[in-house]
């Protein structure tokens, strides 16, 4: 690895604390990156071409100026990744987002511009509670017409990755899955090291964990490191091609061909863990017309099942995410 390493150190309780998130806000601070420099995203010219045009002009330029062409982005617009997080939540984190760090994130940005730009952002950072309202509401304006739209598909590829990440930790233990995370990603001893163009840091975990995010929208890694934010590492999510932001109705008439209409609507509406009367109820069928489709896609791979308590919970394999989300799979 290069000079420019930022190296996570991990505790023992660390190592236990591991865990993987998504992240809206991550995703849409880049495709205002890819949107502002397209030449340079190749796996986004899919998406780049159905959404020409649906920029909100003023909401997508006050964005823009937030998050800069490259490197340093304000902590601000992201909350830290969860596996439940939903774009309307992060929208409300922002709405409710600490002035003071806000602040000090703004006036990070000031020193890193010049001219008309610069004074925009220092007007921002001397008034964060009057910047605040107008920066969500053109988040809520560029998600509107970027990413809501794709959002299942974008959903689906990280919540494979993620789904594929876990597996491998669950068989070959924590080293060897971060080694695969990535080119510029490796495992030391008790420490996950990143290689980056413009930043070097070693941050001591201190017991709080690390918090591993795919994205679609960023090619490449980048960290959040500065507390009261929880340590996170953002990588590419695998299965990323320009065909990612296929519209979803061609992914369910693939699978309603490959599995007939039943199996893939139990595939589908297996967004998450769901018992077999739930799917049941949400595909209205009758119970044991459920368990037979779940059968027969747990015995292709494609499902997983396991007992708590009285209940089975039924979800899907990296390889069913895969086909749901019409990605292939890496």
């Amino acid at each position: 690895m290069g000079r420019n390493v930022v190296e996570f150190r991990l505790a023992r309780d660390d190592l236990s604390a591991i865990r993987f998130g998504v992240s809206p806000g991550h995703e849409l601070a880049h495709a205002v990156r890819v949107l502002g420099q397209p030449q340079y995203h190749p796996l986004q010219w899919g998406w780049l071409r159905r959404t020409r045009g649906q920029a909100p002009e003023r909401a997508f330029e006050l964005l823009r100026l937030l998050v800069g062409p490259d490197g340093y982005m304000p902590d601000f617009l992201t909350s830290t990744p969860g596996w439940e997080l939903t774009p309307d939540e992060e929208l409300e984190r922002l709405r409710h987002a600490e002035l003071e760090p806000m602040r000090v994130d703004l006036f990070k940005r000031v020193e890193r511009t010049t001219g008309a730009e610069r004074q925009v952002l220092r007007s921002m950072a001397e008034d964060p509670a009057r910047a605040r309202p107008v920066i969500a509401d053109a988040w809520k304006q560029c998600w509107d017409a970027l990413l809501a739209p794709f959002w299942s598909q974008l959903e689906h590829i990280l919540r494979a990755d993620i789904g594929a990440r876990a597996r491998r930790m669950t068989i070959h233990g924590t080293g060897p899955m971060v080694d695969t995370l990535h080119e510029a990603v490796q495992w030391a001893p008790h420490a996950v090291r990143v290689q980056l163009r413009l930043h070097a840091e070693v941050l001591d975990c201190a017991g709080s964990g690390l918090v591993l995010a795919p994205s679609v929208m960023a090619p490449r890694c980048s960290v959040v490191t500065e507390a009261p934010a929880q340590p996170t590492l953002f990588y590419p999510a695998l299965g990323v091609s320009e065909r990612w932001a296929v519209a979803p109705t061609g992914t369910t008439d693939a699978l309603r061909s490959l599995l007939g209409t039943g199996r893939a609507g139990v595939l589908l509406v297996l967004r998450g863990p769901l018992s077999t009367t739930e799917i049941a109820a949400a595909e209205d069928l009758a119970v044991s017309t459920a368990s037979h489709h779940l059968s027969l896609l747990r015995a292709a791979g494609l499902v997983h099942s396991r007992r708590e308590g009285r209940t089975v919970l039924h979800e899907r394999t990296p390889l069913g995410e895969a086909l749901a989300s019409g990605s292939p799979t890496t």
